[in-house]
């Protein structure tokens, strides 16, 4: 893009791109896998168990993930370490400062699809935001690590709302074009959850799987065609200990709990599902209102994709009825929980056969609790 454009400070969503990883572990694997491991463990400590002193582990299966969760497979940077009955966790050979981390690595693969889906060159570019759960480090910013890579002149930050990471860059990332501080801004989403999951956990070692998206917000008056206009965001935030991770460089300061459960994810996972779901419905319906939107006049819903139930539940007190696979798609069943990336994967996916003028709805919610809905309409 050269020649000048006069702005209209009004944002839209150009375009977004997708990084998946190449291994997958299905659920026959990761129940083979855990299973193996609780035998191990049980078999270890059979005196303590004998003596009431211990509990034995329980065995996972695949129904019992499928229904807790509609979960089937999930895509993950290391397959055979996560399997490994003595690692259960991603290994990597560490990286040196000279070259690209690995979150920077797959982030900047999602950006450049997300720059070539809008025909737009990083010289317009004009900031990166890295909006994601898990950061490989507190500095110097993943951001400005990819923006460096990209070779965009401009400005780059990273942020973290938990799951509900990308809607807030989404949100953040259109007050900058409102305001005119920004033409076009790149919202980046790498999330190698594999990393805090604790594989180890029965309840949980079936949630997360790694991927990574990318989102570029930009004024109106250079979008494409086919963009999104950006109608209306809603962000919220209640405090919970529900969902949480301690890990953090100050766990130094208090050796005694170093490599306890606390410090990878873990959730009450029942408490969540009976607190988000409503305050999520609750924030949609009253935020499409303000906007002068009928929430049940909603064409998809682009929901974050944690888990079937809670997109079921809430979809429904939205539109009013049971949702189809149509209105409220889903990419949990292949992808697994990827954290703030899943209602951008959703999105991604599932919105090239609507029409122009067609409202739909990018919504996130997690730890925090935080929630983020994001508005948009189809243009031509």
């Amino acid at each position: 893009m050269t020649k000048k454009i006069e702005l209209t400070g009004r944002p839209v969503i150009s375009s977004t791109g997708l990084f998946t990883p190449e291994e997958t572990i299905t659920n026959e694997e990761l129940v083979e896998s855990f299973n193996a491991y609780v035998e191990r463990f049980n078999a270890q400590n059979a005196q303590a168990i004998d003596a009431g002193e211990m509990e034995p582990l329980q065995p996972s299966s695949v129904e019992f993930i499928e229904k807790a969760s509609g979960i089937r497979a999930r895509h993950v940077m290391a397959k055979d370490p996560i399997l490994d009955p003595e690692v259960m966790a991603p290994r990597w050979p560490e990286r040196s400062n000279e070259e690209l981390s690995i979150l920077a690595e797959i982030g900047v693969k999602a950006a450049r699809q997300a720059l070539e889906r809008a025909g737009r060159d990083a010289a317009d570019v004009d900031a990166v935001l890295c909006a994601a759960s898990n950061m490989e480090r507190p500095y110097p910013a993943m951001a400005i690590e990819i923006q460096r890579e990209l070779g965009i002149d401009g400005f780059g930050f990273d942020m973290n709302v938990a799951c509900s990471s990308a809607t807030f860059g989404i949100q953040t990332a259109a007050d900058y074009v409102r305001s005119g501080n920004a033409r076009s801004v790149l919202v980046v989403s790498p999330e190698i959850t594999s990393g805090h999951l604790n594989w180890r956990d029965r309840d949980s070692h079936f949630i997360f799987g790694d991927v990574a998206t990318a989102v570029l917000v930009e004024d109106a008056a250079m979008a494409p065609d086919g963009h999104w206009d950006i109608l209306g965001t809603r962000l919220k935030t209640v405090f919970s200990n529900n969902i949480r991770n301690n890990f953090g460089f100050l766990n130094r300061a208090s050796p005694e709990g170093q490599g306890k459960a606390d410090k990878l994810f873990v959730q009450e996972g029942r408490k969540v599902f009976k607190e988000v779901v409503p305050m999520v419905a609750e924030m949609i319906v009253n935020e499409a209102d303000k906007l002068g939107l009928d929430p049940r006049g909603l064409r998809r819903l682009w929901l974050h994709q944690a888990n079937a139930g809670m997109n079921r539940l809430i979809a429904q007190r939205v539109l009013g009825h049971e949702a189809s696979p149509d209105e409220s798609p889903t990419v949990l069943d292949t992808y697994a929980n990827t954290s703030s990336a899943g209602s951008i994967i959703a999105f991604h996916k599932h919105n090239e056969d609507l029409a122009e003028g067609d409202v739909g709805l990018i919504c996130s919610f997690g730890a925090g609790y935080s929630a983020g809905a994001v508005f948009v309409r189809k243009m031509a």
